[in-house]
C-alpha cells in the first residue's frame, strides 16, 4: 500500500510541477472475436502488466446481433495485480440501434491487469469487431 501511494505522490508531482508525463508507447488491439459456444466467456483483450503505468481504452462493434441474439460484455480490472474483479457487466438483446460499445479510458498502475470479455447467451454465433488502444506512460 505504501508503495502505491509513492507512485501516486510521484505522478502527482510530476504533474503539479512540470514534470510532463507523455506517451512512451502505443499498442493497438484489433481484430474480431467469435464465441465458440453459447454461454462460453471469450476473452477479447487482456493485459497482464506493464513497465509503466497505462491508459487503456477501446470499442467492440455489436452490429451482426439479431433478433433473438443476446451478448453480455464484462471488464475487468485486477486492482492488486492478481485478482480480477467486474468493473462494468452488460447485456445487449437483439437488434442495436446504437451497437458500438465504448470502453472509456482507465488509467491503470503498471501493476493491475485488465481484461474485457464477451459471453453471447442465445441466439445464433456472432462475430464481434473489436479495436482498444494501449498507451503506455513514460516521463520527458
Amino acid at each position: 500500500m505504501i508503495d502505491l501511494l509513492r507512485k501516486i505522490l510521484v505522478k502527482l508531482k510530476a504533474l503539479l510541477f512540470g514534470d510532463p508525463v507523455v506517451i512512451a508507447s502505443k499498442t493497438p488491439y484489433s481484430g474480431s472475436v467469435t464465441p465458440t459456444d453459447l454461454n462460453v466467456e471469450t476473452t477479447v483483450i487482456e493485459i497482464t502488466g506493464e513497465s509503466d503505468d497505462y491508459i487503456v481504452e477501446g470499442y467492440i462493434d455489436l452490429s451482426q446481433m439479431q433478433s433473438g441474439d443476446e451478448v453480455e460484455v464484462r471488464e475487468y480490472i485486477a486492482v492488486d495485480g492478481t485478482n480480477y474483479r467486474i468493473f462494468l457487466k452488460a447485456t445487449f438483446s437483439g437488434v442495436q440501434e446504437q451497437p458500438v460499445v465504448r470502453f472509456h479510458a482507465k488509467t491503470l498502475l503498471s501493476s493491475m491487469k485488465y481484461k474485457v470479455t464477451l459471453i453471447q447467451r442465445a441466439g445464433t454465433l456472432r462475430t464481434f469487431p473489436y479495436s482498444f488502444i494501449k498507451e503506455v506512460m513514460g516521463s520527458a
